[in-house]
């Protein structure tokens, strides 16, 4: 079942999205690779634009916000198709830099009947320096990074810190030094299983733990069918996941921090942004796609 929204009519907060943008070749296929030396069959082949920060900028565009996307790409082919996927969802795109000497994210997406996926990525190649950014002049209701391009989610987070503008954390696989960078500036950090885990050790309690040490306002880990464990100054807390028929869970982590920023974006507490992006992502999840499949507000109030 899917809780209904509870984002005030007619918000649109301003949200800046910073990080991965990335062009994912997508292959449905009835069962995935099973290890070795193989070949599968795949039903269905597309290419979308991707990345972690990416889609959730247009989850936030979709579900009625102002958002705008940070990052880097190639001039090359990719950063081109990435750019005019952008442009058609609304998401601002003016600093989204495509760099004459780079070369695009691309990663290659194999889903299988069950929606489940394993991917691969090439992150791409572009200078790390984040001194182009217009952080002076940073305006935003909330600001989110994935921890794909470290220094300018570094920048982002102090100048965002020193406005008094909310900053969410896309935890997702990353070196440690990373998060060690990342979290002492934000507010709310969210995992994925396999990203506190590298962080934080096996026992999901005392990696939580480990992370809120940091200072952060709100550390949660989602855990897809088990739904989610966050911790904030009142203690350990638990979310049950919605009663969804699966379809494809490609992107769903995207579409969850995305509607998270959104929603802290449009002033809801902490519970009701999570359990407002819970419902984004599960209903999501019951279509295939990536990001084609990312619900608006609307999808959510009818569904």
């Amino acid at each position: 079942m899917i809780r209904p929204p509870t984002i005030p009519e007619g918000a649109s907060p301003s949200v800046v999205c910073l990080g991965l943008s990335a062009l994912d070749r997508i292959w449905r296929v009835e069962v995935p690779f099973s290890g070795g030396s193989e070949k599968i069959r795949a039903g269905q082949h597309l290419t979308e634009p991707g990345g972690m920060a990416a889609n959730a900028a247009v989850a936030v565009a979709r579900l009625g916000g102002t958002a705008s996307f940070w990052g880097r790409a190639g001039a090359d082919e990719a950063g081109r198709l990435m750019a005019e996927s952008f442009a058609a969802e609304g998401v601002d795109t003016s600093q989204f830099c495509l760099f004459e000497d780079g070369a695009s994210s691309v990663s290659g997406v194999i889903v299988d009947e069950q929606g489940e996926r394993q991917i691969v990525n090439f992150r791409g190649h572009y200078p790390v320096d984040p001194g182009w950014l217009p952080l002076t002049s940073l305006s935003a209701d909330c600001v989110l990074a994935d921890p794909r391009w470290p220094e300018g989610a570094q920048a982002l987070f102090a100048e965002a810190r020193r406005r008094g503008i909310p900053t969410v954390l896309d935890g997702d696989v990353a070196d440690t030094y990373v998060f060690e960078c990342l979290l002492p500036l934000t507010d709310h950090a969210i995992f994925s299983e396999p990203g506190l885990r590298g962080f934080g050790g096996e026992d999901m309690d005392s990696a939580l733990e480990r992370a809120a040490k940091f200072g952060c306002r709100m550390v949660a880990v989602t855990r897809g069918g088990d739904g989610l464990l966050w911790q904030d100054h009142s203690g350990r807390h638990h979310m049950p996941a919605p009663s969804v028929q699966i379809v494809d869970t490609t992107a769903a982590g995207d579409v969850f921090h995305g509607a998270y920023a959104f929603a802290i974006g449009a002033r809801l507490g902490i519970s009701g942004a999570l359990g407002f992006a819970s419902s984004v992502a599960a209903l999501k999840c019951t279509r295939p796609g990536g990001r084609a499949s990312i619900p608006s507000l609307d999808d959510l109030k009818s569904s």
